[in-house]
């Protein structure tokens, strides 16, 4: 591999990677991928989350997902905070609203949204985003606050894409956009997304690129594979993955203020 890649996401403490995250890692640095961000999705994977990117030299999220909107305490922005103090923890999230499953009700999404938004505008921490079939709303609670962000595994329409823009967020692609068949308008939007504002995430260990050849036996995506979703991208950019894998680390340390480090 001629460059490095760094994953801006990875549920690396999914049950599919006990007692394998040693293993994992270094198959995905032995590809280039050096960087990842670890993805906490409630209290408990969060400091879970921590623990790992302290282990292994690698960055962290701490938040609560819109599924587990129901699981937040008013110990929330407490938890969050001290988690936050620690330096692998660079973003707050992934919060945000899902309005396609509906595993938290939505006023409850909305409720744990905004306190997540409020205390990453008091941390002066970047937000790491979720949104499924919620993009009004979504936008709509965005705008009370000033923070900035990414869009983890954007896969809306081309209004939600330019309303999340027009906010200044990053927006994360994953595999999804490898997918012949229900990645087709996320591919004709791609052009859309200013090279200068995209990232790319594995969302391990969902979202296999279906483009992995030979095919893997097992579904299960890991941060080795991330430079399939590069591949794809350059080809939708017309440039080489080089040029895709530069651009995207240099914006998540320009996203997450590592640049100096």
């Amino acid at each position: 591999m001629q460059y490095t890649l760094i994953d801006a996401g990875v549920n690396l403490t999914n049950h599919q990677f006990d007692g394998q995250h040693q293993e994992v890692l270094a198959r995905a640095k032995e590809v280039g991928v050096k960087h990842m961000l670890i993805i906490g999705c409630d209290i408990s994977s969060s400091e879970e989350s921590f623990i790992l990117a302290a282990r292994y030299g690698q960055y962290a999220s701490a938040g609560i997902h819109p599924h587990d909107a129901k699981t937040a305490t008013s110990e929330l922005e407490q938890q969050l905070t001290k988690l936050a103090q620690n330096e692998q923890v660079i973003a707050i999230g992934e919060c945000g609203l899902d309005y396609n499953r509906d595993f938290s009700p939505r006023d409850l999404q909305r409720a744990v949204f905004r306190r997540q938004l409020a205390l990453a505008e008091k941390l002066n921490l970047p937000v790491y985003l979720h949104e499924r079939d919620a993009s009004d709303d979504m936008l709509a609670i965005l705008n009370e606050f000033t923070v900035r962000g990414v869009l983890h595994c954007f896969t809306g329409d081309a209004q939600a894409l330019a309303g999340y823009l027009k906010l200044g967020l990053y927006i994360g692609i994953t595999g999804w956009v490898c997918d012949e068949r229900r990645g087709k308008e996320l591919q004709q939007l791609i052009p859309s997304i200013p090279i200068e504002r995209l990232l790319i995430e594995t969302d391990a260990p969902f979202l296999i690129p279906r483009t992995v050849k030979p095919k893997p036996k097992s579904r299960r995506n890991e941060p080795a594979l991330l430079h399939y979703v590069c591949d794809t991208l350059a080809q939708l950019y017309g440039v080489s993955a080089c040029e895709v894998a530069k651009h995207t680390s240099d914006n998540f340390n320009r996203l997450f203020g590592l640049e100096k480090k």
